[in-house]
């Protein structure tokens, strides 16, 4: 390979501002040097890497090819050199769901889950990860990797031409690259700050190096958090080349189908630990109001028994019959708008008479933009609560525990109102935070005043607000994610211009020109990228306000009904494109 030329002269203020770093974190964090020394290891490759970019002086235009080369070392999934048949894909992909359920059932070694804090609890569904277990990051890293990618690339900060191939692949490698720095970035925080170590491994390792047993513990956790989250990124590779679909996808919905699954069914009382009664039923759905109907009386069903079926009890018993309608209700709409679609006649330009139809869903983007966006609301919950509690980054200057950007619990609320560590109580965190079910919000806007507990010190106006400015937030998010996905994906008028023009097709009635379909296209595609982001935006939302079962969270739910689709249309089309070798030509050009 070609030696990179490189402007050595960048490498000074990269030193100055490690330096500066290095210095702001003894100060705020009052580490040992070895200590100090080890945190500056963990933190040298992201400047080592700023220095790669930033002294790139190459032909190239972008200086993401200052990353090339190592990119190109990173381990991956190979793709597949001919077609992979259709009882194989089916093979992959069942097999990789099955090894991710047995990764979210393998717990961390040397993690006390008792006393640990999961900070995306209210973001679990879609991050398709178990708490406490190898899983624990899920998708977070791979999603986020993804955001930051596609806003630099949206920005023109890159310098990026994604309809090159050239540019397209230094891109993916790049994001790779960002993956793994997305797992330390959100791996180290919560291991220094909410991931507690067993006592009896921190013994050990102190016995092992004296005073050093908590750090390496945390050490130990921080390595099982990477292992398992780049075997998610490897195990997402593989179903995208060698199963069908996307792994990211199948994960969310495996585990929120479980979720649904056990919201609805489930015959275990809400707490385990005593005997199932009429302030203990059944946490399923159905079982809850099967035992409710038959054990109460009449004055208990209308007074507690009703509102308990219909609306359920914030922090109390689960899954009310409300919910379960919502679920079926947001089924039923997606799988409306995924089948639902505008399809342009397409002609053959040599063999007269064979003619079709080029689809284009109302749901064009897919549901990846509402992944994106809620990706984005759960680093955000996650950060602020860092920054407000965690002993390092709670001193941060403007950023350390600043009840603008948001406020936590204290461990006297946390009892008095019985609600998570990770609840937001105000700020910015507070208003994107997502409600969950009628009885969250609505209620509590109608009587304040008996709704003291939920409204946890704010006015209805205020928790109005809320509601106003969550709904906004994702609506407004997924258009713009929608907009980044298409363009970065070949999604885009030109590109699906040139796709139809590579397998022989052409619109009847226009010249057989790529900027002649790219000008029809654009009459069609941006107001129907616009549209799916803002509908999977709201449906999302409005999800959350209703409520879900099995807390999958109306993000969750939504992913999973169209993941589920799209995975049967998906099918499908590997099957057709089995039967008949023709139309694979025009799916992946050969």
């Amino acid at each position: 390979m070609a030696t990179v030329q490189r402007n050595k002269g960048a490498a000074f203020p990269i030193i100055v501002v490690f330096a500066i770093v290095l210095v702001a974190f003894w100060y705020f964090s009052h580490y040992t040097m070895l200590q100090l020394f080890i945190a500056g290891l963990l933190i040298s490759p992201l400047f080592a890497l700023s220095y790669l970019v930033l002294s790139y002086v190459g032909p190239k235009q972008s200086k993401l090819y200052g990353l090339e080369y190592l990119t190109s070392k990173l381990p991956a999934v190979k793709k597949a050199k001919g077609h992979v048949q259709f009882k194989y894909k089916l093979m992959w992909t069942a097999t990789i769901v099955i090894l991710y359920f047995a990764l979210t059932n393998i717990y961390i070694y040397g993690l006390n889950v008792t006393q640990s804090v999961d900070v995306f609890a209210s973001f679990r569904a879609i991050f398709a990860g178990a708490q406490g277990s190898l899983m624990a990051l899920g998708i977070g890293p791979i999603v986020t990797a993804s955001i930051v990618m596609q806003l630099f690339a949206g920005a023109k900060i890159f310098n990026i031409d994604l309809q090159n191939s050239q540019d397209r692949a230094v891109y993916q490698g790049v994001q790779k690259m960002l993956v793994i720095i997305m797992i330390f970035v959100e791996a180290i925080p919560q291991a220094f700050g909410y991931l507690v170590p067993d006592a009896s491994l921190v013994t050990r390792l102190n016995g092992f190096a004296p005073g050093y047993g908590g750090f390496l513990s945390q050490a130990i956790i921080i390595l099982q958090l990477f292992f398992g989250s780049y075997l998610v990124f490897l195990m997402d590779e593989v179903v995208s080349k060698y199963g069908i679909g996307s792994g990211i996808s199948l994960f969310i919905a495996a585990g929120v189908s479980q979720q649904l699954i056990t919201g609805t069914i489930n015959w275990i009382p809400v707490s385990s630990s005593i005997a199932v009664s009429l302030a203990n039923p059944p946490a399923g759905a159905i079982p809850k109001t099967i035992f409710i109907i038959m054990h109460s009386s009449s004055a208990y069903f209308i007074q507690t028994g009703l509102p308990q079926i219909l609306f359920g009890i914030p922090g109390g018993i689960p899954n009310p019959i409300i919910a379960l309608l919502g679920t079926l209700l947001i089924f039923f709409i997606v799988a409306y708008f995924q089948s639902s679609k505008i399809e342009l006649p397409i002609a053959h330009e040599r063999v007269r008479g064979a003619r079709g139809r080029y689809p284009l869903q109302l749901f064009y983007a897919s549901n990846i933009p509402v992944i994106l966006a809620t990706a984005l609301l759960a680093n955000v919950s996650m950060w602020t609560l860092l920054f407000w509690s965690s002993p390092v980054l709670s001193h941060v200057p403007l950023l350390g525990h600043n009840a603008l950007l948001g406020s936590y619990p204290t461990a006297l609320q946390v009892s008095q109102f019985n609600i998570s560590q990770t609840t937001p109580t105000g700020g910015l965190a507070y208003y994107l935070f997502s409600p969950n079910g009628l009885s969250d919000w609505l209620f509590p806007i109608l009587e304040p005043a008996s709704a003291a507990n939920i409204l946890l010190g704010h006015s209805a106006f205020q928790e109005a607000i809320h509601v106003i400015a969550f709904l906004g937030f994702m609506v407004i998010a997924s258009v713009i994610f929608a907009k980044f996905w298409i363009e970065t994906t070949n999604m885009g008028p030109a590109s699906v211009a040139k796709q139809i023009m590579s397998s022989g097709m052409q619109i009847p009635g226009f010249r057989r020109d790529p900027k002649v379909i790219e000008k029809v296209l654009q009459k069609y595609i941006p107001a129907i990228t616009v549209f799916s982001g803002a509908a999977v935006g709201l449906l999302a939302a409005g999800a959350n306000l209703i409520g879900t079962v099995g807390n999958t969270s109306g993000t969750g739910l939504l992913l999973a009904v169209g993941i589920v689709i799209q995975f049967y249309e998906a099918m499908g089309k590997e099957q057709m494109m089995e039967m008949h070798p023709v139309i694979r030509q025009f799916f992946v050009g050969g």
